[in-house]
């Protein structure tokens, strides 16, 4: 062990500490080092954000230059600097055992200011801001660069509530201040905690030495973790969260990733568990489950690929949880078209046990529960449209004899399996034809009970909204009334889709009939064109 490892770092007191503990941990096992401090162009420049620098690697590519000048043998580095696609030539050669993963906010004064409507918090992450934006909305964001110590002072010296930290920084420099809070709601940076030693991919010599001071279990996360940021080709411009770790009692890997908008304002996120020894996969199973829930639109317009907005509305109000799946190249805005009004229905119609039922709305259900109470609705057998409709029938009424997705195939199995019997169809004042003039053509008496009034509500839309989302026929004929056809209409399931192709040209049927997938067939069609 004649030759001595140059060790590459940057100058900072974290740096040199990473780039200590490297030395101590290959010295313990014999070898001899010497530690050489390079300026990086990220350590230089602090009068602009990271992602405006307009290069990969602002903290390592001086290092790696050093390295394939043959001025140091390793580089050791923060894994979350780390470009994840390292130079031709350069391989990783070991992390270490992983730090504090957390972030935590150091506030100057007290923590009454979470509680107010305006604050202001300091961070030169995009991640950070994002999330911080995400949850505290109404909460500004200021730039903040520099080493730690130097952040520490910003933040004494302005008029700031508090700044974000990386927890082992503070932790391993012994800085962490008593006014500080943990933030485990915020998920970190792609390896985070983690330091990274890296080194020619042709010296045996310095690869033979790391491999004995990696530590796997925090080799496996972090390899998680950057797969996530590469196969997401999430740079400086995405605010990407990402966070692996091990459960050892049930011998599973557990993964956590988000995507958001540099705003805060969409955020995406996921959660995947699997078998230890099976986790290769994780990290792309998880970016196509990020894909698949409009992550695209959000680092298209992370990147300023989008400027342009598309704007869509929906026929009716979406929950909360359902517009954070829009993406964030759509705006977006809803409003109910159709308003329900059930009727009072007369003791007499469900005195006796009826033989056949057919109902094909929720709406229908509820209007059954306001007039009779489940013991009192006794039918033998009961058809139904929609899954929704069926959980809903069964959770408040009795057992479903057959759901079909749409009116059309439920009047097919009625005319194949009724011939000649009556049934008792609970709907709408405003009910389709196609459903009832089915079952009459093929001899099979129908009694309508109207339980409930469908009422138009709809409003002039403006010229530049070019999506139109329907979860009903009846939002499609109440939107005719003030608006023309000349747009997208986006449909919940067949039926609605028949009633919008009488007037629209482009109709767009989600791939299952609930309102999250009618979100995505949106996303796809705008991420498309």
């Amino acid at each position: 062990m004649e030759k001595t490892i140059r060790i590459g770092t940057r100058a900072s007191d974290l740096a040199v500490w990473q780039a200590k503990t490297v030395s101590d941990q290959l010295e313990y096992l014999g070898y001899k080092t010497t530690i050489i401090e390079i300026d990086s162009l990220g350590d230089l420049v602090l009068d602009k954000p990271l992602y405006q620098l307009g290069v990969t690697g602002v903290f390592t590519r001086n290092l790696d230059v050093a390295m394939l000048n043959g001025e140091i043998d390793i580089a050791v580095h923060s894994a979350k600097d780390v470009p994840t696609v390292l130079p031709e030539k350069i391989v990783q050669a070991a992390v270490l055992k992983r730090g504090d993963e957390k972030d935590i906010l150091v506030f100057k004064k007290n923590q009454e200011f979470f509680s107010e409507e305006t604050a202001v918090v300091a961070t030169g992450s995009l991640r950070r801001k994002a999330q911080w934006l995400n949850r505290y909305p109404n909460h500004t964001v200021v730039g903040l660069r520099g080493n730690v110590n130097t952040r520490l002072k910003k933040l004494k010296t302005n008029d700031w509530n508090g700044a974000i930290f990386a927890a082992a920084g503070l932790n391993r420099l012994d800085l962490t201040p008593e006014n500080h809070i943990n933030l485990s709601w915020m998920i970190p940076a792609p390896a985070q905690g983690v330091v990274l030693v890296t080194a020619l991919a042709d010296d045996s010599f310095s690869l033979e030495a790391c491999e004995k001071i990696n530590h796997k279990e925090t080799e496996i996360c972090a390899t998680i973790e950057r797969d996530f940021l590469n196969l997401l080709e999430g740079g400086c411009t995405a605010p990407i969260g990402a966070l692996a770790y091990i459960h050892h009692e049930k011998e599973t890997v557990v993964f956590k990733g988000v995507l958001l908008s540099q705003d805060g304002k969409q955020k995406i996120d996921v959660t995947k568990e699997t078998k230890l020894g099976y986790e290769h996969t994780i990290a792309r199973y998880c970016v196509g489950e990020i894909f698949e829930k409009g992550g695209k639109g959000i680092l298209l317009r992370n990147e300023g690929v989008l400027s342009k907005t598309h704007q869509v509305f929906s026929t009716k109000k979406l929950l909360e949880s359902q517009k954070q799946l829009i993406d964030s190249s759509i705006q977006f805005e809803d409003s109910d078209f159709i308003r329900i009004r059930f009727n009072r229905i007369p003791p007499l119609v469900v005195k006796n046990e009826i033989e056949n039922v057919l109902i094909t709305s929720q709406n229908a259900v509820e209007s059954l529960l306001t007039s009779f109470t489940s013991d009192e609705l006794q039918f033998k057998n009961i058809y139904c449209v929609g899954r929704r409709t069926k959980r809903l029938i069964e959770k408040k009424i009795g057992k479903v004899s057959h759901v079909e997705k749409d009116a059309a195939k439920l009047a097919e199995y009625l005319v194949q399996n009724l011939k000649g019997e009556e049934v008792t169809f609970f709907c709408s004042d405003k009910r389709l034809d196609e459903l009832p003039n089915t079952l009459a053509e093929n001899n099979i008496s129908l009694q309508e009970v109207q339980v409930y009034k469908t009422l138009f509500s709809a409003q002039k839309l403006t010229d530049d909204i070019r999506g139109v989302l329907f979860f009903s026929p009846s939002a499609v004929q109440s939107f005719l009334l003030e608006n023309s056809a000349d747009k997208i209409a986006f449909c919940i399931g067949e039926t609605t889709a028949n009633e919008a192709r009488k007037h629209f040209k482009e109709v767009i049927i989600a791939d299952v009939s609930t309102a999250e997938s009618v979100v995505k067939s949106v996303n796809t069609y705008y991420n498309n064109i």
